[in-house]
């Protein structure tokens, strides 16, 4: 699952700057939200507490 998280994580942080350069606001927010997700659940897994 670690796995799964950092992947998505890189990958949607990618994708929000695609949409951000095509000018795509509601994909980027939506995007950058997913990966914030991924982030925190990738602290919480590591026994972080978030910042």
């Amino acid at each position: 699952m670690d796995e799964a998280v950092a992947f998505i994580a890189t990958t949607t942080a990618s994708l929000a700057r695609m949409a951000r350069r095509h000018q795509l606001g509601m994909l980027d927010y939506l995007l950058r939200m997913a990966h914030l997700e991924a982030e925190e659940h990738a602290r919480l897994r590591n026994g972080r507490k978030p910042s």
